[in-house]
């Protein structure tokens, strides 16, 4: 009986491909254009360029940290609550775009403002502040649209294997692109300009014109009358949210550690090539998506995910100890891998279903909040990863004075403790609070068909 009611859910909504489609490409240029400016460029520019002093570009980066925390459950509150023929979150995405792509195209654009330190300063400040906000209102609307869209995992999971490609783009563009283009000290900017504002017009043709492929079919009148902390608060009562937010949390903290340490790694043991860890990185990944996709119908997201952090917690426990090995290391690339996949494709879905548990129990769509308040907990991974890390390797005596590949032994095996092993940690409590999560089995199964049913006609 069970199987049967599976297999209902999981074959009655579909996607269109020309929907899904145009979402990511909205979303891998909206995440292109934050990677450009966001991901160093803009740093580059105003500092290494421009001349601005470094401790002023650094006060706006922390003055932009607190912003960017607390914007994002603000914007999913009131998200939460607009009413609009088109939805409420399409109104966002579409007449966002422009000013997006405005303040995209006048961030590498001189202001007459004068050229004192102060004026570089209210420049990138205020710039980052009116790109940010704009990045927040799209970004956030366009990452819950495939909640909006669809109610079945299997439907919203065929969406989230298309944004696993179009994010390996966003992600992949501004480490290529910005190197071959900025301008260098002294040189005309003029061509690096162009460049700029050309994408920001592709960018910001392509997220209005797609927003004319794809709809909310998930709505509910939120007539709710508490206030944003109350909001906050409720999402925490929601336990599925809480061990969610775990998951969501390692997830980020893993995704900015292993990137780091990488840098490290491969100039600390030259007997691993790039080349080939990457490639069993890769393998990982292809197989990861491949075995999670196939069998999430059958064994469910939560045993999937089970799967995916005890896999990846031996990965990184074994890289640990055994890292300068080859065959070792390829061997825990290719979990890595498979850790990468789990996070792209198996944690949306998870995320689709707190938002909609909320939903059978309050009788109200709040994809926004749920958004923002993840949002809340999840970037100062970001910060903690980056400081962990550089503590880790100087307990183990490391030397920023000479090169990696110079290190002590000790100092080197700090790496590979600093890299693997609080991820290690971190998977292997995710795997044990999934015991607590409620979101499985044949009664999810039936709300899930029930909530399938009530949004059929929206």
């Amino acid at each position: 009986m069970e199987e049967k009611t599976t297999e209902i859910v999981q074959t009655e909504e579909k996607v269109s491909a020309l929907s899904k489609f145009w979402l990511c490409l909205a979303d891998c240029l909206c995440g292109t254009a934050n990677g450009l400016l966001t991901g160093g460029g803009m740093s580059y520019f105003f500092v290494s360029y421009l001349g601005m002093d470094e401790k002023l570009a650094s006060i706006v980066w922390i003055i932009f940290g607190i912003w960017n925390a607390f914007n994002d459950p603000l914007f999913g509150y009131i998200s939460d609550r607009t009413k609009s023929k088109l939805g409420r979150r399409i109104p966002y995405i579409r007449y966002g775009a422009i000013f997006y792509a405005v303040f995209f195209i006048a961030t590498w654009v001189k202001w007459p403002i004068g050229q004192s330190q102060t004026a570089l300063f209210v420049q990138m400040l205020v710039t980052l502040f009116l790109f940010d906000t704009l990045y927040t209102a799209i970004a956030t609307s366009l990452y819950v649209m495939p909640y909006t869209m669809a109610v079945s995992n299997k439907a919203r999971s065929n969406i989230f294997l298309w944004k696993i490609f179009f994010t390996l783009i966003s992600l992949g563009v501004p480490l290529v692109l910005f190197p071959m283009i900025k301008p260098n000290p002294g040189e005309s900017a003029r061509q690096f300009q162009i460049i700029m504002t050309v994408l920001g017009i592709v960018i910001f043709a392509v997220i209005f014109a797609s927003t004319f492929f794809y709809k909310e079919k998930v709505q509910s009148e939120n007539e709710e009358t508490e206030n944003i902390f109350r909001a906050v608060i409720s999402c925490f009562k929601n336990r599925s949210f809480v061990i969610f937010e775990i998951l969501s949390f390692t997830v980020i903290f893993i995704q900015t550690i292993l990137m780091q340490g990488v840098i490290y790694y491969f100039d600390a043991y030259k007997n691993v090539p790039m080349a080939f860890a990457y490639g069993a990185l890769g393998l990982g990944a292809v197989f990861g998506v491949v075995l999670f996709a196939s069998k999430t119908s059958s064994w469910g997201v939560k045993k999937c995910t089970v799967l995916m952090c005890i896999v990846f917690a031996i990965g990184a426990t074994v890289m640990v100890f055994f890292g300068k090995f080859l065959p070792v290391a390829l061997a825990c690339f290719f979990t890595a891998g498979m850790g990468f996949a789990g996070g792209m494709y198996l944690i949306p879905l998870m995320n689709g279903d707190v938002i909609d548990y909320d939903e059978s129990v309050t009788g109200v769509r709040r994809e926004g909040m749920y958004a923002g308040v993840n949002s809340l907990i999840t970037k100062p991974a970001i910060s903690l990863a980056n400081a962990a890390f550089l503590m880790i390797i100087a307990w183990f005596g490391f030397d920023k004075t000479i090169k990696t590949e110079l290190q002590t032994p000790l100092a080197k095996q700090g790496i590979l403790v600093a890299w693997m092993a609080i991820p290690a940690i971190l998977l292997v409590i995710c795997a044990f609070s999934l015991k607590f999560y409620p979101l499985a089995g044949e009664k999810w199964q039936k709300t899930k068909k029930e909530l399938e049913e009530r949004h059929k006609n929206d």
